[in-house]
């Protein structure tokens, strides 16, 4: 497997990619269309800033964590700092067009933007879980990209890192929108992902392996699913008003439940046996989920 190679800063990438010259040093905006070739050392690389790309027409070229990626017309995908991303076939000039827009952090530095970036959950997605865009969409966005191109093409002033924060904002507002219309348009195929969601629990439950490796965690659950934790947990929450996590602490109780009610165990042994190391951890949770102690609850049932 060949080197990770790192991007560090956006004018190391406009090199790379034979672009315009850089007109900030922490963001730049590149016209897919333009790019004459790409100078990448290695076929896996990374960067230390954001990535937002659009792409409407591309071969495919990456593979984005356990998924290969084929771009199609009017997707946009996002790629937080940090992550590894392999391009398994290079592209040739004039073969796909689009923008993508790419930021570094230390231009939120300051701005109330830097502490909202965390609630932005889709820059930690596979990009097989892309967002695709109706064509309205894309012109949204495009106004969005096209009004930081001209504060970039402007002589830089006091008001220029606000102005320019203030439109990747709106940007990423507009995506969160977008997300969310698209859980909606899906909810079909959602429903049957919390089915079998539900179904990853009950088999990690009733296996021998929750005693070994315990309670079961938003990451094991998404890996068996094909999918990222962040996804998972927005796409549940939309589609159930609980995130994955409070899923697994839902269903966590139901089974203690039955084993408190159809076994004769102890409540430590119950604990034990459901993957929790500390069986007073286990009464806590219980009593903080149903307002009883498991003793309670198993006396005030029998």
């Amino acid at each position: 497997m060949s080197d990770v190679f790192n991007i560090r800063s956006v004018s190391q990438l406009n090199d790379l990619l034979s672009h315009d010259k850089v007109r900030h040093p922490l963001i730049t905006i590149i016209d897919f269309s333009k790019i004459s070739h790409y100078g990448l050392n290695s076929s896996r690389f990374s960067s230390d800033f954001y990535s937002i790309m659009l792409k409407n027409q591309c071969q495919g070229v990456l593979k984005y964590g356990r998924q290969y990626y084929d771009f199609q017309e009017g997707t946009l995908v996002f790629i937080g700092p940090g992550q590894v991303i392999s391009i398994e076939e290079e592209p040739k000039s004039g073969d796909s067009n689009g923008w993508g827009l790419f930021f570094h952090p230390d231009l939120l530095r300051g701005s109330s933007l830097s502490g909202k970036m965390k609630e932005y959950t889709f820059f930690s997605y596979d990009t097989n879980e892309a967002l695709h865009l109706s064509d309205q969409e894309k012109q949204t966005l495009s106004d969005c990209i096209s009004k930081i191109e001209q504060e970039l093409s402007r002589n830089i002033d006091q008001h220029s890192q606000t102005l320019i924060v203030s439109n990747i904002e709106l940007l990423l507002n507009y995506c969160t929108r977008y997300y969310h219309r698209q859980f909606i348009t899906r909810s079909g195929k959602n429903r049957d992902l919390l089915s079998r969601f539900e179904d990853v629990l009950s088999a990690y439950f009733d296996s021998e392996v929750v005693k070994t490796k315990g309670l079961p965690s938003v990451k094991y659950c998404a890996s068996k699913l094909n999918l990222s934790p962040n996804y998972l947990s927005d796409l549940l929450k939309k589609e159930t008003g609980k995130n994955a996590q409070e899923h697994i602490h839902y269903q966590l109780i139901e089974e203690a439940k039955n084993r408190l009610l159809l076994s004769g165990h102890s409540v430590s042994e119950i604990a034990y046996d459901l993957g929790f190391e500390y069986p007073q951890y286990f009464s806590k949770m219980f009593k903080k989920k149903t307002g009883m102690t498991p003793a309670e609850y198993r006396n005030l049932s029998s």
